[in-house]
């Protein structure tokens, strides 16, 4: 991230997904002083593997996602609501929600998700992230720096903005990777907050450590360098 952009709105769709693909980078960005705030879209009611009851899951979710924010420094963390995990879509009303943030918070970087599937990583390719991903793109262009998009949101004081940058997650041709070797050891306690996700602690570190191995050395960052990496797109 470049100098002075300093405001990041990250946007996914469900609790654990900010940090399995970016909890690295979003603490570093977080001690060289930048703001981060976390928009998502649904508080992951569909998911977990019985071990909390029906009725408990989305405070569980939510608790476990607040947990896992504050390990890195984060405290601005929104969940939408009226949005259910497994039945995303987008919607000319989710794109207005995105927007509604990202006027509100007016980062210079917004970092979502991959509208496109990674064949690679098929669980990275869950339908609520894709249809995230281009409802953020959308919302990031044209729909944000449009004043004439959804003029309900001027009337609610919140002017146009243009976001700087993108970053997106899981993408399947990414450009740029961050180092997070020094990183790990927060990420993995980060991922391990969500407990009700992740009943083989073991498997997920294994999973993510061989995934952030293999970025690096796509990157060439040399041997047992661990990576998180992104498409960047520039948007202005």
């Amino acid at each position: 991230m470049a100098d002075g952009q300093n405001r990041v709105l990250a946007v996914v769709a469900h609790p654990d997904d900010i940090d399995v693909n970016a909890a690295g980078t979003i603490a570093k960005w977080v001690a060289a002083g930048a703001a981060v705030t976390y928009l998502l879209v649904t508080s992951g009611d569909a998911g977990g593997f019985g071990s909390v009851p029906a009725c408990d899951l989305v405070r569980t979710r939510r608790t476990e996602q607040l947990a896992a924010a504050r390990l890195l420094g984060v405290e601005d963390v929104r969940f939408l609501e009226g949005y259910h995990d497994g039945t995303v879509h987008v919607t000319d009303e989710l794109v207005r929600d995105i927007v509604r943030a990202i006027r509100d918070v007016r980062p210079h970087v917004v970092m979502g998700m991959s509208p496109e599937r990674d064949w690679r990583r098929l669980h990275q390719g869950h339908p609520d992230h894709l249809a995230v991903g281009e409802a953020t793109i959308r919302a990031v262009y044209p729909a944000s720096r449009n004043p004439f998009a959804f003029p309900e949101l001027i009337a609610e004081g919140l002017l146009e903005w243009t976001v700087h940058e993108m970053w997106l997650q899981a993408h399947p041709t990414p450009n740029h990777a961050e180092d997070v070797t020094d990183l790990a050891d927060l990420k993995t306690r980060a991922v391990l907050a969500h407990a009700s996700q992740f009943p083989d602690p073991e498997a997920i570190v294994d999973l993510m450590r061989r995934t952030m191995l293999g970025d690096a050395a796509v990157f060439g960052m040399g041997h047992g360098r661990l990576a998180e990496a992104f498409l960047r797109v520039p948007t202005r």
